[in-house]
């Protein structure tokens, strides 16, 4: 690189060649594999939603150049092993993408002819997951049915997946059509909930909660609001809250667990009113 270039992706391909080299590389590196690799992606990836949530942009490149790093990461090991590379890779994605957007690319070629998309969002993801499914039935053996369900992957979060499993559910038409119902089911499930504490069964409590959550997934779908950003939200306004309510608990000479739940609901109300200044 000289002195007036910017670093190009391939001396970043190349940096990981480097560290990667059994003689003169970096030791913890050369150390990891495809499964060590994964907890560093899932939270690099996670970082990069935290810069967006809080519109912090002057950081999100490097954020996202961590995450990109993953990627580089994986081809590195591909290479190594003779099983794929970073081509591989960007071919792989770019291949997929032109053929799940046949309204943009009519003729099947990156860079063939251009036509005007006589085609609203709704449909594009109604063909977006019909292309998808045909994509599972080539991959499934012959005869055999293929679930709708099917590739969800089972590590995602337990909310994430909910809501995936609920959309693809929804696309096979089986699915509530307006709130309401949606809305009863919370209901029936919370009194589940509560007749199972009345019980003391814990493996039911545990059930009966589990279906309470995956009822209000569903809520937060049918009103078009992502429950992972939601419940994020949710995280950090608590958080702020009690950091206040520590704060004022401090000024006052006390500690949380000294307090008195009287105490403790009018530093809350303290610091909601506090918060909601604009």
């Amino acid at each position: 690189m000289t002195d007036n270039s910017q670093y190009q992706l391939e001396d970043l391909l190349y940096l990981m060649a480097r560290l990667r080299e059994p003689e003169g590389g970096c030791p913890w590196d050369l150390q990891q594999d495809f499964a060590s690799i994964v907890p560093h992606t899932l939270e690099e990836a996670y970082e990069v939603a935290d810069a967006i949530e809080r519109e912090d942009f002057a950081h999100l490149p490097s954020e996202l150049g961590d995450l990109l790093f993953q990627v580089v990461y994986y081809s590195q090991f591909g290479v190594e092993q003779q099983l794929f590379d970073f081509s591989t890779v960007v071919h792989s994605i770019t291949e997929k993408l032109v053929r799940r957007h046949p309204h943009v690319f009519p003729d099947g070629q990156l860079r063939g002819r251009v036509q005007a998309a006589h085609i609203n969002s709704a449909q594009v993801k109604e063909r977006w997951e019909e292309i998808k499914q045909q994509e599972r039935a080539e991959l499934a053996e012959p005869e055999q049915q293929v679930s709708v369900l099917a590739d969800i992957p089972l590590g995602l979060p337990a909310l994430s997946r909910a809501l995936k499993i609920q959309k693809r559910a929804s696309s096979a038409g089986f699915d509530w059509q307006s709130l309401p119902p949606v809305l009863a089911k919370v209901d029936e499930e919370l009194q589940e909930v509560r007749e199972a504490i009345a019980s003391g069964e814990v493996a039911a409590i545990s059930e009966e909660l589990g279906d309470l959550l995956f009822a209000t997934v569903n809520v937060a779908r049918h009103l078009n609001i992502n429950p992972e950003s939601a419940l994020r939200a949710a995280n950090s306004k608590f958080s702020e809250r009690l950091q206040h309510v520590e704060q004022q608990a401090h000024a006052q000479g006390v500690a949380l667990d000294e307090c008195s739940e009287a105490q403790l609901d009018a530093l809350w109300n303290l610091a909601k009113q506090a918060l909601s200044q604009p």
